[in-house]
């Protein structure tokens, strides 16, 4: 794991890919704020040479002058806003499939509220934007006070102290800013959660007439987003409104000392207007930064999240490791739930061997679901490991051990696009005979072909055009395309009729006959009959493994001495009842 510290190859690779750019618009930077002297020259000329000269060629010279400087100043800063969005967009395309697969991988860590893609697109929009050509402008504000010191000393003086007032602020402001900021930015991901939760479940929100409750609920969750975003603008905005005040009002004040001086013949009548134009220049970068503030804070915020987020990933493996072939094995596995406190696993361990099926059975909430999302590496282990062929999970390339794992969730989604698509999981150079042999594997090839548009039908957002039973059917298939070494059924048959049933069945047998390793989350007891191995699981510890006949002997047996203590008997004429515990099907169906 590496440390929150040490930067991510591919960010540091974007990092470095940005100095050319950054190097480029420093120089463009250069070039503009030396042109932008150019009215404040001009003006100087105009008032001091013309007027007193009463030349019109020199004014029709300086006017020519001027605006080829101006027309030049313009191109160059078009190229310097050109470079930064191109920089921008460039940053985000390098590291667009990195942020994509580390906010796929965030799912299996603790929940921290960071999403990689959007800090990307952040830090992107910072870059492309006014903010970051105000911070290149910065180190050209000495130069101008230099200017006006140039003119006169006190008119540096003035100058210096407006500076200092306009930082002060800026520091304020900064503080401000950056704590509703990050409120901020917690209650947009609790708004955004709760709306795509009511969203995937809008047909149990319309059906439980839960939609006033959530719409309450989010109603609330959206006024707090407002209250801190409302506070964080208002900040921003104050300071901004307060910042060009005095800007406007520092010019006037320089206008007025370098009258004064003028008064008293110190300084040229040209010079009033050059100083007070130089010194508007010279502050507005500060000016532009204080309106820009939330997108600073933000882009750090983000960089430092999109740091950790990346250093976060678990990825250490280098090698192509050959496919496994022969056992899975669980050691001492402690499962911690993302965004939970509690462990769901509790030092769960056992081995399977090629060609084995497991069924994993138990009552609700003693972690069966949880060991199958560890198994496929859905969900990271706290401690412990899961190991192919000895070789524990994490060692894998993910492209590797993702070919080598069938899974079928629990909760059953499909991808929006066709048929063959999600059975070959979007695989671009997926052929048709695996494909199709995939579909009759799960018994599913039927189905298929006799929908319309058979492989090539549209699945809809999330499956919708297909019904439960049809999405876990050709879910299976997708779980057993390319003949994965391990694969993982989360109770596989919930939405299945007797059909499907022994579909699911014979894809079992079928598997374990050609060397995989099967473990099932049995929601019914019909699956039973095609394990060799039972897994009870209590409260995320294991009760009892062993051969499918042994445990369900064992447990058969201590039901019947549950059942015979529960018979009722007489205590002062009133019968008492313990209660008995459940057959073996039934705890399968837990």
């Amino acid at each position: 794991m590496k440390s929150s510290t040490e930067v991510h190859p591919q960010l540091s690779e974007a990092r470095r890919a940005m100095v050319g750019s950054l190097t480029a618009i420093g120089l463009f930077s250069g070039v503009v704020n030396l042109l932008m002297l150019t009215g404040p020259l001009f003006m100087l000329q105009v008032y001091d040479r013309v007027l007193a000269s009463q030349s019109v060629s020199t004014l029709a010279a300086l006017a020519v002058l001027a605006a080829g400087l101006y027309g030049f100043m313009a191109l160059i800063d078009a190229a310097r806003t050109r470079l930064l969005v191109t920089m921008g967009h460039k940053f985000e395309q390098r590291l667009s499939r990195v942020a994509f697969d580390s906010t796929i991988a965030e799912t299996s860590r603790p929940a921290q509220g960071r999403n990689a893609i959007r800090d990307v697109e952040q830090i992107r929009s910072f870059l492309s934007g006014q903010g970051a050509a105000a911070l290149f402008d910065m180190p050209w504000m000495p130069i101008y006070l230099g200017l006006v010191f140039a003119l006169h000393v006190w008119l540096g003086i003035v100058g210096i102290l407006g500076a200092v007032v306009l930082l002060a602020g800026a520091v304020v402001t900064d503080r401000i800013v950056r704590r509703a900021t990050l409120s901020q930015s917690e209650q947009a991901g609790r708004r955004a959660r709760l709306t795509e939760a009511s969203r995937r479940n809008a047909e149990t929100v319309r059906a439980l007439g839960m939609q006033s409750h959530l719409a309450s609920a989010w109603q609330n969750v959206n006024d707090r987003f407002l209250q801190v975003s409302a506070r964080a603008a208002l900040a921003v905005g104050l300071s901004s409104s307060a910042t060009k005040v005095f800007r406007l009002g520092l010019q006037s004040a320089i206008l007025a000392v370098a009258a004064y001086l003028a008064i008293h013949n110190e300084l040229s009548p040209g010079s009033i207007v050059a100083a007070s134009v130089i010194m508007s220049r010279g502050l507005q970068p500060i000016e532009t930064l204080v309106g820009s503030w939330r997108g600073i804070v933000g882009a750090g915020r983000a960089w430092q999240q999109l740091k950790c987020t990346l250093a976060g990933g678990n990825e250490t493996a280098q090698l192509e490791l050959p496919d496994a072939k022969s056992s899975l094995t669980v050691e001492g596995l402690i499962v911690v739930p993302p965004g939970a406190k509690q462990a769901a696993l509790k030092g769960v361990g056992f081995g399977l061997s090629v060609g084995e099926a497991l069924a994993v059975i138990g009552p609700t909430g003693g972690g069966k679901s949880t060991l199958a999302r560890a198994l496929v590496s859905a969900w990271s282990a706290s401690r412990g490991t899961v190991r192919l062929d000895g070789v524990p999970m994490d060692q894998f390339r993910p492209e590797d051990l993702g070919r080598q794992i069938g899974y079928l969730p629990q909760d059953v989604e499909l991808f929006e696009g066709t048929i063959a698509q999600n059975i070959a999981r979007f695989d671009p150079d997926a052929l048709d005979e695996n494909i199709v042999a995939a579909a009759m594997a799960a018994g599913v090839h039927e189905l298929v072909a006799n929908l319309e548009g058979g492989y090539g039908a549209m699945v809809g957002e999330r499956g919708a055009a297909l019904s439960g039973g049809q999405r876990q059917r050709i879910a299976l298939a997708r779980a057993l395309y390319g003949d994965p070494f391990l694969i993982v059924l989360d109770e596989p048959n919930s939405n299945l009729d007797s059909t499907g049933e022994a579909a699911l069945n014979a894809a079992i047998v079928a598997a374990k006959g050609r060397g995989a390793i099967v473990v099932v989350i049995a929601h019914r007891a019909t699956v039973l009959g095609a394990v060799d191995k039972i897994l009870v699981m209590e409260n995320g510890q294991v009760a009892a493994f062993g051969s499918r006949d042994d445990v369900l002997q064992r447990m058969r047996a201590e039901n019947q001495a549950t059942v015979r203590e529960a018979q009722p008997q007489t205590a002062g004429g009133v019968g008492v009842m313990r209660g008995a515990a459940p057959t073996a099907p039934q705890a399968a169906a837990g």
